[in-house]
């Protein structure tokens, strides 16, 4: 793993039945200070996978969302995050080989 950091803001933001972003205030968004580089691990994903382009890169996200907070809570032994860690490295693992993530 690398030991710099790469910072990512994240925006979820609705889109209408119509196809247009909702209005007033329906947007979550949230920054993350993640150990690898999203963009590199997406550049890199195998295409076979069975999964579409937007689906691939949620799953790239979502993965390293996971493994990052679970790292920063390591040393609580009694966070859930810290308690799951088997059943999460197991969980993670398999998204890694279905992804093809280096």
């Amino acid at each position: 793993m690398s030991t710099s950091s790469q910072r990512y803001r994240i925006t979820v933001t609705p889109i209408e039945k119509d196809g247009l972003q909702c209005s007033g205030r329906c947007t979550i968004e949230l920054e993350h200070r993640a150990q690898r580089d999203w963009m590199r691990l997406l550049e890199v994903a195998k295409r076979h996978t069975g999964l579409s382009g937007d689906e691939r890169a949620a799953a790239i996200v979502a993965t390293q969302l996971l493994r990052d907070l679970a790292q920063r809570h390591a040393a609580e032994p009694t966070h859930a995050l810290t308690v799951l860690q088997p059943q999460l490295d197991e969980v993670l693992g398999a998204l890694d080989a279905i992804q093809g993530a280096p």
